[in-house]
């Protein structure tokens, strides 16, 4: 059996682990899923999964006499979080499927591992090790696929899909992340049940697809999705046009040093429309500061780049240069001023309070960009100018 070097993985050394597989059992516990697939590959593990043999009031009980906070997070479904000092570890009961319909699952637990390692998609995502020892568990080839760079479903593809829809996606997002070539079961599949999509909720498809649009090979894998027709249901205004702009992106970013932003991609494949990106947006429920930032990103990038930084934001300006082609480096080390005056000192050279002062003080602060924020002696006497046009024409009215 092969096996990582207990030295080697990620969890080993992480605070409060070994007292954790302690209160748990060694024999009755398995790190499993992605932190085994990311260590095998070098990368680094972001979330720790262990499976065990224990049913979830078992885990829970074993926690607490250890001193282990234990949080009941998903204990329906068999998962309770285990609180360490080096970051939670959610722990889950072997499991296996009753019945699905491709977005919930009712589930009964089980003591055996292949069983478990059976309801889960992709053989890479179905290994196991030994949380003291390393020795790993492959029950479906995982191994011989995550070294050939394969995503590929266990069992029948179709089947999967249809025990969670959200699985179209996945395969993509980790073709995108790990693979260099497409399973072509596992694309049929994809391709055939595309409309099955339709019936995930919109943040689930919105989470899978700005995840996707970030990873190593986007590029190739969104172009290859539009082919196939998988955004038809649910983002029919993503075509070959979109595809060939996240390409020209993608090569921006990299000449520019920037790196992805899956707002900003996601701006890539839509239509530049404000409009369409509002709708986008809503339809699949982002975040208020990711509808403003796709919005944005949809409208041209005008003018000097650094009065665009100062109007919208360094970040926004960044995208809108990027989608158009344009260079970065005007604003790449620059941070935007703030504007130095107030209405307070137009009022005090004789400006009329109200919209006067309101206008004075955007002709000056318009003047100001216009030059490229020049310092306090040039301000000052673009101020007098203003302030003396301003007087002017209040005293022309009066009169």
């Amino acid at each position: 059996m092969a096996a990582l070097n207990p030295a080697d993985t990620p969890w080993a050394a992480r605070a409060g682990f070994a007292a954790l597989i302690e209160a748990l059992g060694p024999e009755d516990t398995r790190v499993v899923g992605g932190a085994v697939r990311d260590t095998l590959l070098g990368l680094p593990v972001a979330d720790l999964d262990l499976a065990t043999r224990h049913r979830p009031e078992e885990v829970v009980r074993r926690l607490e006499n250890a001193g282990i906070r234990a949080v009941p997070t998903g204990i329906a479904h068999g998962t309770v979080t285990a609180v360490l000092s080096g970051g939670p570890v959610e722990v889950t009961t072997l499991r296996r499927d009753v019945s699905t319909d491709g977005r919930h699952a009712t589930v009964a637990f089980s003591d055996d591992w292949r069983e478990d390692a059976a309801r889960r998609d992709f053989t890479m995502n179905a290994l196991y090790a030994d949380p003291v020892t390393g020795g790993l568990f492959d029950y479906f080839g995982g191994l011989d696929d995550l070294e050939a760079r394969r995503v590929r479903f266990i069992g029948d593809p179709l089947q999967r899909i249809a025990e969670d829809h959200l699985r179209i996606l996945r395969f993509f997002r980790f073709l995108a992340r790990f693979g260099d070539s497409p399973d072509a079961e596992g694309l049929a599949a994809c391709t055939a049940r595309a409309r099955d999509l339709m019936a995930l909720s919109r943040e689930r498809i919105a989470d899978e697809l700005l995840k996707l649009l970030v990873a190593r090979d986007a590029v190739p894998v969104t172009a290859l999705m539009v082919e196939r027709g998988l955004f038809a249901p649910v983002l029919p205004e993503v075509t070959a046009d979109g595809a060939a702009r996240l390409a020209d992106l993608a090569t921006a970013e990299a000449a520019a040093g920037v790196p992805p932003h899956a707002i900003r991609r996601l701006a890539a494949l839509i239509p530049a429309d404000s409009a369409v990106a509002a709708d986008i947006g809503a339809r699949l429920r982002l975040s208020n500061a990711q509808r403003k930032r796709l919005e944005s990103a949809a409208l041209p990038a005008e003018g000097d780049a650094r009065a665009l930084a100062y109007r919208i934001g360094h970040d926004q300006a960044v995208d809108r240069l990027l989608l158009a082609g344009r260079s970065i480096d005007p604003i790449r080390d620059w941070t935007p001023p703030r504007f130095p005056l107030s209405g307070g000192v137009l009022v005090a050279q004789g400006v009329r309070k109200g919209p006067l002062v309101a206008a004075t003080l955007k002709a000056i602060e318009d003047r100001w960009i216009a030059e490229d924020f020049p310092g306090e002696a040039r301000l000052t006497a673009l101020t007098a100018e203003a302030v003396d046009q301003a007087l002017s024409s209040d005293n022309s009215r009066s009169a």
